[in-house]
C-alpha cells in the first residue's frame, strides 16, 4: 500500500545556505526541486549544476520538476546531475509527451507528467498509463508562496477515481489544508514555505507524515 510522502520544496529554502537547509529536512521522503527557464514560466530558478551540488549533500531522492520549454533536451543533464524522479508538463510537451516520458524511463528513472490548474485531465489521458506519477499543480507555476487553489480538490478526486498511481500535489500546501489534499486522493505533497519558514522544519515534516498516513490508512 502506498504511503503519504512529504517533499519539501527547495524553492522556499535559503539559497545562501542550501547545505544547511537540506540538513534540516533529512527526515523527508523526497526533495522537490523546481527548474524554471523564464519562458515556460515567468521566473528563473536553478540548473543542472546546482542539482549536482545538492546531490552531494543528501541521499534523499531528488524530485526534479521541469517547468521549462523543450524539456527533452535537458532530461539527460538533470538525470546525470542526480535526479531520481523527473516530471515534465503536458503543456510543454503536448503530443510528444509519451516520447519524453519514455526518454526518462530509458534512464531507469521515475517519470511523471505535470499539469497546470486550468488544464483538464483529458489532456493527459493518452500518457496516463505510461507515467509513474502525476503532478497536479495547485497554483499557477512560477513563484513560491502562492495560495492553494481549492478548485483543484475535485480534480484530485477525479484522478484518484480512475488511476491508482502516485498523485503528487504542488502549490500552497500548508498545515491548514494538507489533510484535505490527502483525503482527496493525493499521496505525495510538495510543501515549501509551510516547512522552511518554520523554526523546526523536521518537526513539520514528521507531523505531516504521521498525520497524513493516519488518513491514508
Amino acid at each position: 500500500m502506498k504511503k503519504v510522502r512529504i517533499a519539501p520544496s527547495l524553492l522556499s529554502a535559503d539559497f545562501a545556505n542550501l547545505k544547511g537547509e537540506i540538513g534540516k529536512v533529512d527526515n523527508a521522503d523526497l526533495l522537490h526541486i523546481d527548474v524554471m527557464d523564464g519562458h515556460f514560466v515567468p521566473n528563473i530558478s536553478i540548473g543542472a549544476l546546482v542539482v549536482r551540488a545538492i546531490r552531494k549533500e543528501t541521499i534523499l531522492p531528488l524530485d526534479i520538476h521541469l517547468m521549462i520549454d523543450s524539456p527533452r533536451r535537458y532530461i539527460r543533464d538533470f538525470i546525470l546531475a542526480g535526479g531520481d524522479l523527473i516530471s515534465v508538463h503536458i503543456e510543454a510537451t503536448g503530443e510528444k509527451a509519451s516520447e519524453v516520458v519514455q526518454e526518462v524511463k530509458r534512464w531507469g528513472k521515475k517519470a511523471g507528467i505535470a499539469i497546470n490548474p486550468s488544464t483538464p485531465l483529458s489532456k493527459i489521458e493518452n500518457v496516463l498509463e505510461e507515467v509513474d506519477f502525476v503532478l497536479l499543480m495547485s497554483v499557477e507555476p512560477g513563484f513560491p508562496g502562492q495560495k492553494f487553489k481549492r478548485e483543484v480538490l475535485p480534480k484530485i478526486r477525479e484522478l484518484r477515481k480512475r488511476w491508482k498511481g502516485d498523485i503528487e500535489v504542488d502549490g500552497g500546501i500548508s498545515r491548514d489544508n494538507f489533510k484535505e489534499v490527502i483525503q482527496a486522493g493525493a499521496n505525495i505533497l510538495v510543501a515549501g514555505s509551510a516547512i522552511f519558514k518554520e523554526k523546526e522544519p523536521a518537526r513539520i515534516v514528521r507531523e505531516m507524515q504521521d498525520e497524513g498516513n493516519k488518513i491514508w490508512n
